[in-house]
């Protein structure tokens, strides 16, 4: 399965009652597998989660911790960037030039990398 596909599929279990807003996203890790997430609304703004850490998360808790490639998904007019935090939380994990795509459900892609998304990331190099 493709990550675009990945990411459709998993975009149609968002839970997304308050806004109506249906994000999907999918993850390829260091070990080649594909790891998906969708955003999980909560009524006690902003409990909630966004599609990339949930993606995240999968990747995490199946003992992989480097993406490979990031692929997210909306029914949106235009590719939607993630929100800071999970650009935050893709860097923790990727390296600057790994790869990002920003699609929408109608076809239209924005390929990126993560040091596009954000440059300056705080790493964790920056503690020592």
């Amino acid at each position: 399965m493709s990550l675009r596909d990945a990411a459709l599929f998993v975009r149609e279990r968002a839970y997304a009652p308050y806004s109506g807003f249906k994000v999907g996203a999918a993850v390829k890790g260091s070990d080649g597998a594909v790891y998906r997430g969708c955003n999980v609304e909560n009524a006690a703004y902003p409990e909630g989660t966004c599609a990339e850490a949930g993606a995240i998360a999968a990747m995490v808790a199946a003992g992989v911790t480097r993406l490979a490639e990031v692929y997210v998904i909306a029914d949106s007019p235009r590719p939607v960037p993630p929100c800071g935090g999970c650009r935050q939380k893709i860097a923790e994990f990727a390296d600057p030039g790994t790869p990002v795509t920003l699609a929408t459900v109608a076809g239209e892609e924005l390929v990126t990398t993560v040091g596009e998304l954000l440059p300056g990331a705080f790493l964790s190099s920056d503690m020592e």
